[in-house]
């Protein structure tokens, strides 16, 4: 029976209101923010009103509010009262006093009907009504959950009835997650840029909220009567874990049952009309800005006044209030049409200073109006190409992206006048496709119509190879990120479609960067482009290595990750596996939550790879990521890096950089920067591109004719282009060539460029002033949403401020110039500039959380302003004749504070009838915070009393015994901080303060510690010593040095020590032979010390060494102190100062105070003296260094400073030497008195190494290793070893410890031989220098014997055939900038090396123990050298043994050749682009063996007779007797079933008819096989068969010797 009680009761638990009967309910409705705790300021909104519901018709009900009032709340909770908002109330009565209408069945509410002289605002509240009545009750379950709609979306609601038999009375409770929703309403502002990190939210949420229902509920007899319902919802927000604090708002509603009428509510005459649903409609709080609160009554007048304002109070330094009232003018912006708009404008555009402020504010309207607005001025001719392009930028990137914006966009971009300006055109571009980002962030199922223009776009470009167009619409869809546009994209791409083999790199390598953004969207189908893209081992390298990107980017699962690991255990490119392996390798070590999946995946995929990976050099591509992220805080950050070269040259191809942020639970990707610089390198190191010389051009094109199918490299264009990106969005884009580069060069001297120049000085002369404002928008992020109340909630920040700069100058040339004049004249010139600056910035930011509508704003805020002034009045004076440089700095009225910044919470009440009467409230009021401390201390005096004269911020006490309403744990009891840092120096008083008032007593959390008031100052003001007339900073050069000397210098005599000279020589004759042998074994103590853990008898060693190292210390400072004593201590007796710098404080006084620098050289001693010293007479303060070049190999200095210099003096000691036979150099430093450290510092030592972790040391150990040993306790001293050319051994060695660390890798070799004979340049430095780093990065081929070692260090030994040519190495582009030759001689069978450069050709060989030299058949003696060609880029020289060919401007670093070997390096930008025996120079061994036609060769003898030049006939002036064919195999085959013959598919030297083989040599070559019966067309050439596939693999004989008869033709 009770089931069946139970069952009836279920069944009519709906609500429902009985027909002719008034219901009457008693609401409140409370919304109250600010953080949890007691005692602190809330902010909120109260409404209290009676509720009538009465029904109309079936279904149909009326809802009307009776007596509303509105409350505000800003005070402290629960303290402070709530304060009604009259003038509010009475402001909406009219507008609550109409009913509305509302559908409602079993429990759930329909539609929704209000007249339209109801706002929206007022009709969400009586929605937060409404939603107290939504109730979907499910018949035959008392516990169970649904996803629900009601005002705030369609969520998640668990539901659980239960039943009061004997009371009759029902009670329902449901609750709401609020983030679960199906259909959550919520407007976002600001976010389009950002990606959600679903892991990180994993970790918990920025936002949460929840709310539960609770009712009690009669049976009646059609339903149920609501007697009570109490709604309780919460919201909390923080930025950190919420284990640090977080803010809240909570929203409570109660609606209680009073009685019921019989009288009806009487329906108004007003026309209801259809307003949507219960869920909420978003009014004017989209356009209203939280942080402030206008009241519009006429839109035009009040943004005129506040321009006026703007234009008026900010001619000077910028108004501290001024990034507020731009703010407030784009609030008025946003209310006003746009004919209110253009009139403004109209009124305004003719005054400079006014038509700045409104361009600058029209784009942060956000929204179409200032997309139309920007677009009819531009074509109205009403704003400059400048202009528009400043506000377009601004305007794409702030303005809301709805349907009408992106359709504006796209009629700009393709406006006729738009396109004939470049840079609009690459803007409007990009900004299109931006706005459609945003758009689909919006709305995910965005139509594909939107980039089909684009495509349109890209499908013309490609037809008529307009290249350039085609890389911008890339970057277009790049920007865009739309699925649809995969497909146009894979077109231009080699795999996928026909089209990219016409496209140039750089457009392919657009082409796969533009699926980057799609790839956040779909990021399967990207993966599946970006696999193919890098597993096709035919495509260029650097579209391989930006697929590798891409595909990374797509996050990709384990088994793809590890498929490339295993395509990388067969990679022949060693660019894509260096690029490839190191990217998976930064990756393992990834904290971000986004990437930790791809982070277990590349550790697994590494572990598979070889250890040889990490041992390749820093010249290969490298992919580079780092990142940190702080779950408590969940704050973090990444930084990408990648460096994508071709040919392992100093210069990459393309460099990228991206910055990564993680904040909130959401990530970013802030900035990129990518430079690509094809060909740059070679621009700018080699030589202007010769005349065609007909004589060069034709040698070289004859001898390369001879070689089989030779094919040449492309050459690189000079090309440099850069793009950026904010926000994953490419805002602009350069490309710079050679063509840009000229245009600019003949821009820079025509006659308008040089007149402007003239122009620009005579404006100097006469004097110039300069203002700049500049207003800045630079954050709106807002996230608005409804409560259950049926008010807004909004989280938003805010960043303005106004920037202004003011310069004044003048210019004075001593001589005058006269009217016309060139510009090397100025450097005879004396010149003055004289100079007053004043920039000011201010800048205020927010922090709201609250209600925020356009009636009523009730919210917790934070609120930053900075301002910074700092004015500054100097004069230069620059005499490049004299060698004087001065410069001066005048005081000025300085502000109060150069610099401040202001933080401080609060909570603030408003309503717009009622402005002036707003409510503000820090959120720790100060007497709360003085109750709270004195509580604490009256509770716990006994507890406290060993600790009540300091309380420490680390102490922790928990309180037991307080009362139950005194909640939080206090962590300190001090939560005022203020400390003032002041120094007074120079005239100038300094002054840094700050102050700070937290909530860390309630908890020491990083979030507690932002709320309250916070406050930093920096001051700058004249001292109150007598007054500063200037600073004076002046440097003298020359001769005239010694007229600047203001104090002079006197040092101490000893008349007992002997000459100076004398006892530098004798330091050196004592010294020197320690240099030669010492030295060794010295260099070679401090390895042996360094490993001296390995063993015991390094240790011995090492102590023997120590103390030999010791004793030629103290005799080298005996010798010292002899050498700088006497007449010779102070060089200034017999010499003038080269150098003079002054730096001095003019005072009223005239009293002298500054300091005064001073230089001596001595060059026939090799000593260089500098000595610095206070110019007040009574201070005999002086730094002296002192340092002599005791050898090649040895310098030596002292520097002492303190009284006369007597007080502490250092000794620093480099030189260089061998250690066993690696050369080595070591730097010691030692000293006999050193200051004491302050206090002050060892105190901050002690705080920093507190919170270094304990682990870093094991890890330091690990990375360097450490012995504790007890070394000179007064010196430390630091050895470098290089045991290699690229490998360093490193040894530091302080008084207490020594740190060693064996075989450093170096990215480069070190250039050894150059180093001790740098140069065969002598006679110009800036050319010994560019050799030198030539040197450097310059690749090595060279033979010994019958070995030979090609640029990429791959070894072969090779059979040379006599009497022909072989190409070593060779400029393989189209320019022919050089060519290498090797012959093997018939009758001695040496080696003769002939080199063709520019216009000479210059023959090497040997004879009679010597090397003979030929230039251009010519022989030049060993009297006659060096040589030099007349252009003087080209030199002949001995070197050792033989002699050395130096081009380097050429692309040909050194030629060397001898008896017994040779050696060829290129440089650096040669690399890639170099052909022969010798290889190709881009690091890829494992594609060493490449012929002239390109193909690659597995056989080394086959790859070396390649590179034969060979004869037509025996009686050639070459004497080469053989020639390359394809040869037929002897034996017949079966392939594939069939009698077949072959044919070598690879050229064989053989010797020409009439001449017969002396020696041969085996080659196993591939074979092309035919049938028998079949024709081999030989009519085609060889390179017909040279095409063919292999068949087999088979031996021949190659002759490599050959003899002739006399008929030999």
């Amino acid at each position: 029976m009770r089931a069946v009680v139970l069952a009836l009761t279920l069944a009519l638990v709906a609500p429902d209101f009985a027909a002719s009967k008034t219901y009457v309910y008693k609401y409140e409705a409370l919304l109250l923010g600010g953080l949890p705790e007691e005692g602190l300021a809330r902010a909120g909104v109260k409404v209290i009103s009676k509720v009538l519901i009465s029904a109309v018709a079936e279904n149909t009900y009326l809802l009307k509010l009776v007596n509303p009032e509105i409350f505000e709340y800003s005070g402290v909770w629960p303290k402070d009262p709530f304060v009604p908002a009259a003038k509010l109330t009475s402001a909406l009565a009219a507008q609550f006093s109409i009913p509305i209408k509302f559908e409602y069945a079993k429990g759930v509410v329909g539609k929704v009907f209000a007249p339209t002289a109801v706002s929206e605002t007022v009709l969400n509240v009586h929605r937060g009504i409404l939603n107290i009545l939504q109730l979907n009750i499910k018949k035959t379950q008392n516990v169970y959950e649904l996803q629900e709609a009601g005002a705030q979306g369609v969520c998640k609601t668990h539901y659980v009835i239960r039943e009061d038999a004997k009371a009759e009375r029902i009670h329902l409770t449901k609750s709401k997650d609020l983030n679960n929703c199906q259909q959550r309403i919520m407007k976002d502002f600001g976010l389009a840029y950002t990606e959600k990190c679903v892991e990180c939210r994993q970790r918990g949420e920025a936002l949460m909220g929840a709310a539960t229902y609770n009712y009690l509920m009669k049976p009646a007899d059609n339903g149920a009567l609501i007697l009570e319902a109490t709604v309780t919802e919460l919201h909390q927000f923080t930025p950190f874990n919420e284990m640090s604090g977080a803010a809240q708002m909570e929203a409570k509603q109660m609606l209680t049952f009073v009685e019921i009428k019989k009288d009806p509510i009487i329906v108004p005459d007003n026309n209801y009309v259809h307003r949507g649903s219960i869920r909420y409609e978003f009014a004017t709080e989209i356009l209203q800005m939280p942080i402030q609160l206008l009241k519009i009554s006429n839109a035009r007048a009040q943004a005129v006044k506040i321009l006026n304002h703007l234009v008026t109070y900010n001619t000077a330094p910028v108004h501290e209030d001024a990034p507020l009232k731009f703010l407030q003018f784009i609030q008025l912006l946003r209310m006003a049409s746009s004919e209110t708009i253009n009139a403004i404008w109209a009124e305004f555009k003719a005054k400079p200073a006014y038509r700045n402020w409104i361009l600058d504010a029209v784009p942060s309207i956000g929204s179409s109006v200032a997309v139309r607005f920007i677009k009819e001025k531009f074509l109205a001719g009403d704003i400059t190409i400048f202009e528009a392009a400043q506000a377009l930028v601004a305007a794409v990137h702030m303005v809301a992206a709805d349907l009408e914006t992106v359709k504006l966009v796209e009629s700009l971009a393709f406006n006729h006048k738009i396109q004939t300006h470049p840079v609009l055109r690459e803007l409007t571009m990009l900004g299109y496709g931006t706005m459609v980002s945003k758009y689909c962030v919006e709305h995910p199922n965005c139509p594909a119509e939107l980039v089909k223009p684009i495509h349109e776009l890209a499908v013309q470009a490609v037809a008529n190879s307009k290249f350039e167009e085609l890389s911008m619409v890339l970057k277009a869809l790049g920007n865009a990120g739309h699925p649809a546009s995969i497909k146009p994209i894979t077109k231009l791409l080699p795999v996928f479609g026909t089209a990219a083999a016409a496209l140039p790199l750089r457009v392919q390598a657009d082409a796969v960067l533009a699926l980057r953004n799609i790839a956040k969207r779909e990021p399967r189908m990207v993966q599946e482009v970006a696999v193919q893209l890098f597993m096709d081992k035919a495509l260029h390298p650097e579209l391989r290595m930006l697929a590798c990107i891409v595909l990374f980017e797509t996050k990709p699962p384990m088994g793809l990750v590890i498929t490339l690991a295993s395509i990388l255990k067969t990679e022949k490119n060693m660019q894509v596996a260096s690029f490839t392996y190191s990217h998976m390798m930064s990756l393992t070590r990834s904290t971000a939550p986004d990437f930790a999946s791809v982070a277990a995946a590349c550790n697994v995929a590494v572990k598979m790879l070889s250890n040889k990976f990490r041992r390749l050099s820093c010249h290969f591509s490298q992919a580079i990521h780092l990142d940190a992220y702080s779950n408590p805080l969940r704050i973090g950050a990444a930084a990408s890096a990648f460096y994508i070269n071709d040919a392992a040259t100093l210069f990459p191809r393309t460099v990228v950089a991206k910055a990564r942020t993680y904040f909130a639970g959401a990530a970013a990707d802030v900035l990129e920067v990518g430079v690509r610089t094809e060909g740059i390198q070679e621009a700018l190191l080699k030589l202007p591109p010769a005349p065609e010389n007909a004589d060069r051009i034709t040698k070289m094109r004859r001898v390369i004719k001879a070689l089989s199918d030779w094919r040449s490299l492309a050459t690189s264009k000079p090309l440099a282009s850069i793009y950026v990106k904010f926000f994953g969005q490419e805002i602009a884009f350069a490309n710079i060539d050679k063509s840009i580069i000229d245009q600019a060069l003949q821009l820079a001297n025509s006659p308008s460029a040089h007149a402007l120049g003239r122009n620009a000085l005579k404006a100097l002369l006469a004097g110039a002033t300069f203002q700049y404002v500049k207003p800045l928008l630079a954050a709106e992020v807002r996230r608005i949403f409804p409560t259950a109340v049926g008010l807004p909630m909004e989280l938003s920040y805010y960043t303005a401020a106004v920037a202004k700069a003011y310069v004044n100058v003048r210019a004075t040339l001593t001589p005058a110039l006269p009217e016309t004049f060139h510009a090397a004249q100025l450097l005879k010139t004396n010149i003055e500039l004289h100079a007053e600056v004043r920039p000011s910035i201010v800048m205020h930011t927010f922090a709201v959380m609250g209600v925020n509508t356009a009636f009523i704003q009730a919210a917790i805020m934070a609120r930053a302003k900075v301002r910074t002034i700092v004015p500054a009045k100097f004069a230069a004076q620059l005499d490049i004749a004299n060698g004087n440089f001065k410069f001066e700095a005048f005081p000025v009225s300085p502000p109060e504070h150069i610099a401040a910044a202001h933080i401080e919470t609060f909570a603030v009440a408003r309503n717009v009838e009622d402005v002036p009467a707003e409510r503000i409230t820090p959120l720790i009021p100060a007497q709360g915070v003085a109750r709270s401390t004195q509580q604490s201390r009256d509770k716990l005096t006994s507890m406290i009393a060993d600790s009540a004269a300091s309380f420490s911020r680390s102490s922790e006490i928990l309180y037991s015994d307080l009362p139950s309403n005194f909640k939080p744990i206090i962590k300190a009891i001090v939560v005022h901080l203020e400390e003032t840092i002041c120094v007074e120096r120079l005239g100038v008083k300094a002054c840094f303060e700050f102050t700070s008032e937290s909530a860390a007593f309630i908890r020491n959390t990083l979030f507690y510690n932002m709320i309250g008031k916070h406050s930093v100052l920096i001051s700058v003001k004249p001292s109150s010593e007598p007054a500063i007339e200037r600073l004076e900073f002046e440097v003298q050069v020359g001769p005239k040095a010694a007229e600047k000397i203001i104090k002079v210098i006197t040092m101490n005599e000893e008349e007992e020590a002997p000459e100076g000279k004398t006892v530098l020589l004798k330091l050196k004759k004592i010294l020197l032979p320690d240099l030669k042998n010492g030295t060794r074994a010295s260099s070679s103590s401090s390895s042996s010390s360094s490993s001296s853990s390995r063993s015991s008898s390094s240790r011995s060693r090492s102590r023997k060494s120590e103390s030999s190292s010791s004793s030629n210390y103290h005799l080298f400072h005996c010798v010292f102190k002899m050498c700088f004593s006497s007449q010779d201590k102070f060089l200034g007796n017999k010499l003038a100062p080269m150098v003079i710098i002054l730096f001095r404080l003019v005072r009223a006084d005239h009293k002298i105070e500054g300091y005064q620098v001073t230089a001596y050289l001595n060059k026939a001693t090799s000593r260089l003296q500098i000595i610095m010293a206070a110019l007040d007479e009574n201070d005999n303060w002086k730094l002296c260094a002192d340092g002599v070049l005791l050898s090649k190999h040895k310098v030596t200095a002292k520097i002492a400073w303190g009284a006369e210099c007597k007080d502490y003096n250092t000794f620093i000691t480099a030189e260089t030497g061998l250690v066993g036979p690696s050369p080595a150099v070591r730097l010691r430093l030692s000293w006999d008195k050193l200051p004491k450290v302050p206090k002050a510092v060892w105190r901050y030592v002690r705080i920093v190494s507190e919170f270094i972790p304990g682990y870093i040391p094991y890890y330091l150990a690990d990375l360097v290793p450490m012995q504790k040993d007890k070394n000179n306790e007064k010196q430390i001293q630091f050895t470098v070893v290089a045991t290699s050319e690229r490998t360093l051994d490193v040894i530091l060695k302080t008084p207490k410890m020594t740190l060693y660390k064996l075989g450093v890798n170096l990215p480069c070799s070190l250039p050894f031989e150059s180093m001790t004979d740098l140069s065969p340049f002598d006679d110009n430095i800036v050319n010994k220098i560019h050799y030198l780093f030539s040197e450097v990065n310059a690749v090595k081929c060279s033979m010994v014997r019958d070995t030979l070692t090609t640029f990429n260090n791959k070894k072969y030994k090779i059979n040379m055939p006599l009497s022909c040519y072989q190409v070593l190495a060779q400029d393989c582009t189209t320019e022919l900038k050089f060519m290498v030759l090797l012959k093997k001689d018939h009758a001695s069978e040496q080696n003769h090396i002939n080199v063709k450069i520019s216009d000479i050709d210059v023959d090497l060989y040997t004879e009679d123990h010597g090397v003979i030299v030929k230039v251009n058949e010519m022989e030049i003696s060993n009297d006659n050298l060096p040589y030099k060609d007349p252009s003087g880029s080209i030199k002949i020289d001995r070197k050792g043994k033989g002699v050395s060919l130096y081009a380097p401007s050429h692309g040909l670093q050194e030629v060397y050749f001898d008896k017994y070997s040779w050696k060829i390096k290129v440089v650096d930008w040669m690399k890639g682009q170099t052909c022969g025996l010798c290889g190709k120079a881009d690091g890829e061994n494992r594609q060493e063996y490449r012929t002239p036609s390109g193909r690659l060769t597995k056989s080394s003898v086959s790859f070396a007779h390649s590179w034969v030049l060979p004869s037509d006939s025996c009686r050639d002036a070459s004497e080469c007797l053989m020639k390359l064919e394809s040869v037929k195999l002897e034996k017949q085959v079966i392939v594939d079933d069939r009698e077949s013959k072959c044919y070598s598919v690879e050229p064989v030297l053989r010797c020409l008819p009439g001449c017969l083989p002396v020696r041969t040599t085996p080659i196993t070559i591939g074979f092309h096989c035919l049938p028998v019966d079949s024709n081999l067309n030989r009519s085609e050439g060889l390179s017909s068969i040279y095409e063919k596939s292999v068949d087999l693999m088979e031996k021949a004989e190659a002759h490599v010797a050959c003899r002739c008869s006399e008929q030999c033709m």
